[in-house]
Order: C-alpha cells, then structure tokens, then sequence
C-alpha cells in the first residue's frame, strides 16, 4: 500500500484483566446484551450419562458471544478514538461483534478477514455496515495488513482475544452463568468451552474463580488445532502448524499472550475433539434444544456429549460459544444423524 508508514509490528497488549475492569465491563453491558440461557434435555443427559446444561451463547447479538468483548471494547475508548475508528481482525465473529458495536456508537469500524472465511460471516459484518478488506490468509499476514492501516488512518485495533476490554467483556458470560448455576443447584462442575485464542476461557475463568470456584473451566479445542491443550500440557506456549479447518472460528494459531497466564493458573487440562463429533453434536443440539450452533461453538458439547470419562462431577456446563454457521456446512452436520 503506497504512502504508508512502515510498520512491521504492533503494540504489544497491555496485562488481562482485573476484577475492577470486569465489574465495570458488565455495568457497561448490562441492559444492551442478551442474558442467554441455560437449556437441558434429558435426552442429552442420557447420551452424555450426566446432566449437561448448555448455555446458549449462539443466541446473543450477532449470533455468538464476540458481541459481549466487541462493545466492552468499544465503550471503552475515549472520544478521539471514536472519532478516528477501529480496526479489527477475525475470521467472522469478532468481526461482526466489533461491526455492530461500532455501529451502535457511530464508529467506523474496518474489518480485516480471511476471503475464504464462510459467506454468511462476510456478508453479516458487511451488513452491519463495517468496511472489510479481504485477505488471503496463507501469503498475506493479517497483522501486517493491519498495522499498515492503522498506520493510515490512526485507527484503534481491538483484538480478537488479546485486549484486556475483550477480556473484561468475555468475562460478563461467566458472571451469569455462575447466577444460573447456582439457580439450577450446580455449585461443582466441569465448565467446557470452545477455545481458539482463549479470550473466552479466560474472561469466564476469571468470573468464576471470582464467584463459583467449585466450576472447574476446560477449553476444548477440535483436533489438529489443539495448541491450548498442548500448551498447557507443555507448560509454555505452542503453535498449530495448519491454518483451515472445520472449526473455523476458534482456529487460531496459539494461545493469546494474554490469555494463556489465565489458563495455566485457573484451568483444568485442554479437552480435543475429533470432527464427526463436533457434527454430531451439532445435529443433536438442533434435534434436542432447537439450537443452531457452528462448528467451533459445538466443540464443548461434542466433548460433553461423546468424552465422558474424561469429566469430574454429575453435571456439566457447556458453553455454545456461536451459531454462524453456512447452509451447507449445517446441512452436513444433520446428515450426521440420518
């Protein structure tokens, strides 16, 4: 891009968030995001040989919980941010979570995303008004096409997982599942939650540990893309070495600067699932709760579903982190169950 200044790397994200910065996410939240609910069935309970609650995150605004992170970020900045714009880089969920955020505050918000990110996520954030620039993810580095235009035009980049904001407003999740637990009796379980950069893990470990200790958070990830797992494992910070896969949503490829710290101090161990059974339990969460849930918001319920014997307790939460999922890629998913 010609007449820029040349920026090879970004500011580095600032420390996770605190219990203050938490609080003050929710106040801001309270009132414009969906309470999402707790569902059973005593089918699911039946094939996972224990009560399993799902909290249907697919339901927020903009069809995932990216909206909870985006407006914490974006009701956050200052009144020349705002007026400059933000930017930020997602495969689709955070894309559109930060688009109608923006939106809702009468920002311009630039979108940067991978060409072949599913056709239902590019068309949604371009509805919601925000200017995408369309990459090639194996030969143009997202990053570096950010900073050139942040570099530009001066914008503000809220990051996918990485920003303290996000955190905070990730976290608002696990501040009411801990009220809904307790309303359900479930004081002790395993919390399971799809897991690409950590930055809904984190914010829920952080609100949990805060309310409800007794819930134990594992990140689930799909096989082949299971860096957290690894990480965790290892005790450092490892890398995926594929870039597409079906769970597009939480590929990413390693944990967050950030969040990891969270996950190795609040964290049970990584969970990964293998394909057929992330769409198996998407046809069984439309057959038995007449939810709609993509491929990388199903991977905690595959777990739940199809890996008891690796879980702690009579009951299990599972956090269905997103429902934007293509036609024919949830047509696949029902086929499963024919």
């Amino acid at each position: 891009m010609a007449g820029e200044l040349p920026v090879t790397t970004l500011a580095e994200p600032r420390a996770a968030p605190d219990a203050a910065l938490i609080a003050d996410a929710a106040a801001r939240l309270a009132g414009v995001v969906r309470r999402t609910p707790l569902l059973s069935s005593d089918f699911l309970d039946a094939l996972a040989g224990r009560r399993v609650l799902v909290k249907a995150e697919c339901l927020q605004h903009t069809g995932s919980f990216k909206f909870r992170g985006g407006f914490a970020a974006v009701s956050a900045l200052s009144a020349a941010e705002r007026a400059r714009g933000v930017l930020a880089w997602s495969s689709g969920n955070h894309a559109q979570g930060v688009a109608l955020a923006a939106r809702m505050h009468g920002v311009r918000a630039v979108i940067v995303m991978p060409a072949d990110a599913p056709q239902t996520k590019i068309e949604a954030t371009r509805a919601l008004g925000a200017e995408l620039v369309l990459h090639d993810r194996a030969t143009e580095p997202r990053e570096e096409i950010g900073a050139a235009l942040i570099a530009r035009h001066g914008l503000t980049l809220i990051r996918p997982f990485d920003d303290p904001q996000v955190i905070a407003g990730q976290a608002s999740t696990g501040l009411e599942l801990a009220q809904q637990a307790a309303e359900d009796g479930v004081h002790s379980a395993d919390v399971l939650i799809p897991c690409g950069g950590g930055g809904l893990t984190a914010g829920v470990a952080l609100a949990l540990a805060e309310t409800v200790p007794g819930l134990r958070v594992r990140p689930v990830e799909p096989q082949g893309f299971d860096d957290t797992a690894r990480s965790l494992a290892a005790g450092q910070r490892l890398s995926n070495d594929a870039r597409m896969g079906l769970c597009d949503a939480i590929v990413t490829p390693t944990p967050g600067a950030l969040t990891f710290p969270v996950l190795q101090r609040l964290c049970g161990p990584g969970l990964v699932v293998p394909d057929d059974h992330t769409l198996r339990a998407m046809a069984q969460a439309f057959a038995r709760l007449k939810l709609v849930i993509e491929p990388g918001g199903a991977v905690a319920l595959a777990a739940a579903l199809f890996q008891p014997q690796a879980l702690q307790g009579d009951a299990v939460i599972v956090i269905a982190s997103g429902g934007n999922v293509d036609r024919s890629r949830f047509i696949q998913a029902l086929s499963t169950e024919d």
